[in-house]
């Protein structure tokens, strides 16, 4: 069995972080905090073993970019990685009732074509 390595980027910890930082502050609710963050680890923990069996997005422009989805096991948050050899990169992290596919293909764009104007 492949055990892949998984690299959170930043922009994906400061989603994480901004959910986190609503449910403990905006919510008052620092134990629900906790949960998601411990949540998130878990999930993190599970894709080191799954990474590379989950399908892809259905997404057009996330299919064509390798995108998978892994949902959170206990709350209403997705990660969204790619697979590249035996490494797993964690690009964003959304809430289930956000668009989520459909936000972060813009976001993918939009990066894309800050890069081509450099």
């Amino acid at each position: 069995m492949v055990s892949y390595k998984v690299i959170v980027s930043p922009g994906a910890l400061a989603q994480l972080d901004d959910y986190i930082s609503y449910v403990h502050y905006t919510l008052l609710n620092p134990i629900a905090a906790q949960s998601i963050l411990r949540d998130a680890k878990k999930t993190q923990d599970a894709l080191a073993k799954v990474a590379g069996s989950l399908k892809l997005c259905s997404h057009p422009a996330l299919h064509k970019l390798g995108y998978h989805a892994i949902k959170f096991e206990k709350h209403d948050y997705v990660m969204i990685y790619r697979v590249d050899g035996e490494t797993a990169y964690v690009d964003g992290i959304c809430h289930l009732m956000q668009d989520y596919e459909n936000l972060f293909a813009s976001e993918q764009q939009r990066l894309k074509r800050e890069v081509q104007d450099l």
